[in-house]
């Protein structure tokens, strides 16, 4: 922090109001450092490491200056229909929308309005915001570019440009949409690079865009904030690492624990909540609502635990957290800095845990050397006393919500006699998992439902896909074979009749005996497509998934759950998988 105030670096007063709103009076270092060229319109490079206060330093200049350039004209002229006076790129979604929210308040005190644009989303509501005309958009590369394309947005307006994080796009491999997105905004217009590093292309962005910049660097690509205390924790095997990341999750501070892939981080973010650490994921696999839930719930503290791939190290600014935990060491050195950087921001303390496994003990060593970050490396357990003192008091143990069943809830994925990968079962199961759209009853054998036992009446054994399930037997008599998919399920009746390989894909199946039944096709066994004939669904057993249901003998429309049962499940008990 400086002695000065940002009203001494010429902020505009409701802009200063906002900002002591917020408990910010004095700007921080990168702020102070970029402020007086920024509101002068000097193009500017700044250099600093996250959590240094870059959104502030960049969103203070473009507000101020739209508005003065309103201002000089006479008052502030008709927002342009799809064309913005102010451009913001940002690498990722989560770092759009935090950007935004910082720099929404302070454009509205000066009458100016914001949106985002980015993919995942529907661009309905992006479209609309342009349409009805906004002074600055804070955009992903690759939605903005799509909307250009589409003559949704043109951008030939814009004064000032910022590219945040530019490293950051580059890694993402952005940089050719950044320039071709840059060529299409005014040579003449005011444009402000934030980036840790030059490498990797960014420096040829600067060289091409940049014109007579002023560079300000608060610190180098591998300084840390002096706050930041690392530990790095060596655990002899994986059941101990997971005892030892349960402790870690255990405290009462906020604190995110980052993997390396999408699975790994939606799983133990089930463990650790199953165990009664409430905790919530964020990946690229979640639509923008639940990361826009999830990222809600942990900033407003409803959930402590934050498990994140490295897609959330740059778009994750919360404050006071007091822990990052790696749980997967990241592949290297920067990955290491932008996950740290989540703790100890704004001058706040935070500690940084690296878990590793002997094998890891060298690779460890090497990426903290390119981080430049010395820290011994600790054998330790869960209850070791530099876990219990790094974990400080633990959170109450919270029971996780049930997990809401219908019926009696069994099912399994092929219980004897129960409609397995190798037979067709012999009931509609007991309720299984979840019931949706339709009744189907308890016990997956109504007649009510979405003509059946419901659509997913039986969960995967019990009534499955439209009461039949996977594993389970007949359901939804009315067509597709009867007992098809909408009847006896993947593995109970087949898919349009006797189950990929019980009675045939369409009649008689794969796999099933070819000896069993008479006169249907391949002689008198069940083929891939067995005959339609009166006896193509006799009852002498094709064995693996179920006979086919195409006869006269099949199900008719409006057959009870029950009756379809009786009529298509008793069949395939004769040989199993008997290839003649």
């Amino acid at each position: 922090m400086t002695n000065q105030t940002f009203a001494d670096f010429g902020v505009p007063a409701p802009l200063v109001a906002v900002l002591a709103a917020d408990g910010k009076s004095e700007p921080f270092p990168i702020q102070a450092d970029t402020l007086p060229d920024t509101l002068a319109g000097r193009d500017v490079l700044g250099r600093g490491k996250t959590g240094s206060g870059k959104t502030i330093a960049f969103s203070l200049p473009m507000a101020a200056r739209l508005a003065a350039s309103a201002s000089s004209a006479g008052g502030r002229p008709a927002r342009g229909y799809r064309r913005p006076r102010g451009l913001v790129l940002a690498p990722t979604r989560e770092l759009a929308t935090q950007i935004d929210a910082t720099l929404k308040p302070l454009a509205a005190a000066l009458g100016l309005t914001t949106t985002t644009i980015f993919g995942g989303v529907a661009q309905s509501r992006q479209v609309t915001a342009l349409q009805a005309g906004v002074d600055i958009v804070v955009a992903c590369p690759g939605r903005l570019e799509d909307l250009m394309k589409q003559g949704i947005v043109h951008l030939d307006k814009v004064e000032i440009t910022v590219l945040d994080e530019a490293d950051h796009m580059a890694d993402l491999g952005f940089l050719p949409t950044v320039t071709r997105i840059l060529n299409a905004t005014p040579s003449r217009g005011q444009r402000l690079l934030f980036s840790a590093t030059l490498d990797n292309g960014v420096d040829k962005l600067v060289a091409k865009f940049l014109t007579n910049e002023v560079l300000h660097s608060v610190d180098d690509a591998t300084s840390h904030v002096e706050a930041m205390t690392h530990h790095v924790f060596e655990v002899a095997d994986q059941d101990a690492k997971k005892d030892l990341i349960n402790a870690l999750a255990s405290g009462r501070g906020r604190r995110i624990l980052f993997m390396r892939t999408k699975h790994q981080a939606k799983r133990l973010a089930k463990q650790l909540t199953s165990a009664g650490i409430p905790a919530v994921d964020l990946h690229g696999n979640l639509s923008q609502g639940a990361r826009d839930r999830n990222l809600a719930a942990f900033g407003s503290g409803d959930v402590r635990v934050l498990v994140a791939t490295d897609v959330a190290a740059r778009g994750v600014h919360v404050d006071d957290v007091e822990l990052v935990v790696h749980v997967d060491p990241p592949a290297e050195h920067k990955a290491y800095l932008h996950r740290s950087g989540r703790t100890a921001r704004a001058g706040s303390a935070g500690d940084v845990a690296t878990v590793m496994l002997p094998e890891q003990a060298g690779d460890v060593k090497s990426l903290l050397r390119a981080a430049a970050i010395t820290a011994k490396p600790q054998r330790v357990t869960a209850e070791s006393a530099a876990v219990t003192a790094l974990v400080g008091e633990r959170a109450e143990r919270v029971a996780p919500a049930p997990v809401a069943k219908g019926g009696n809830g069994s099912g399994g994925r092929g219980a004897s006699n129960g409609g397995g990968r190798d037979s067709v079962g012999s009931g509609a199961g007991n309720g299984g998992r979840r019931r949706r759209r339709g009744g189907g009853g308890a016990n997956g054998s109504a007649e009510a439902g979405q003509t059946g036992a419901g659509r997913e009446a039986g969960g995967r054994n019990g009534g499955g896909r439209n009461a039949g399930g996977r594993g389970g037997n007949g359901g939804n008599a009315s067509d597709q074979g009867a007992a098809g998919r909408n009847g006896g399920g993947q593995n109970g009746g087949g898919r349009n009749g006797g189950g990929q390989n019980g009675g045939g894909r369409n009649g008689g199946g794969r796999d099933s005996a070819r000896t069993a039944g008479d006169n249907s096709s391949r002689g008198n066994g069940r083929g891939r497509r067995a005959a339609s004939g009166d006896t193509a669904t006799h009852t002498s057993g094709s064995g693996h998934k179920g006979g086919s249901t195409h006869g006269s003998n099949a199900p008719r429309q409006g057959m009870r759950v029950g009756d379809l049962v009786n009529a298509g499940t008793t069949r395939g008990r004769g040989s199993r998988r008997a290839r003649g």
